[in-house]
């Protein structure tokens, strides 16, 4: 379960039972969207590790850079999410094709494909 309690602070504290994300509404962190993003990022970089994993090869010095682009309904629109990942000298072009692979079934990544079917409910208890 993630929770928040709405304070007349600038700052969002969400937390897990484990773990606690700061966002903000002023610019002194990310914001909600912004986090959204990166987590996109994380996620590449985690499917990334795994198949450095799966290979038997180091993941050092893989670079990952990731740009959403709005959609024609404006900046809260998604119609593009660009990842560009970069590759040290050593990886093979079988090692970077297996690595791009993995990336692209990123689990975030999955779950916003398949938002479309998401049941949201918002209610008050």
């Amino acid at each position: 379960m993630y929770s928040t309690t709405v304070d007349n602070t600038p700052l969002i504290k969400v937390s897990t039972g484990k773990h606690e994300a700061i966002y903000a509404v002023n610019g002194s962190q990310m914001n909600p969207l912004e986090g959204f993003y990166a987590t996109l990022a994380a996620c590449a970089a985690v499917y990334a590790k795994k198949a450095c994993k799966e290979l038997g090869i180091s993941a050092e010095g893989i670079a990952i850079d990731c740009k959403p682009f709005a959609g024609p309904k404006g900046p809260l629109t998604l119609a593009k999410f660009k990842t560009d990942v970069r590759f040290p000298e050593h990886f093979t072009a079988e090692q970077k094709a297996a690595v791009l692979d993995s990336i692209g079934h990123c689990a975030v990544k999955e779950v916003v494909k398949d938002g479309l079917s998401i049941d949201f409910q918002v209610a008050e208890v």
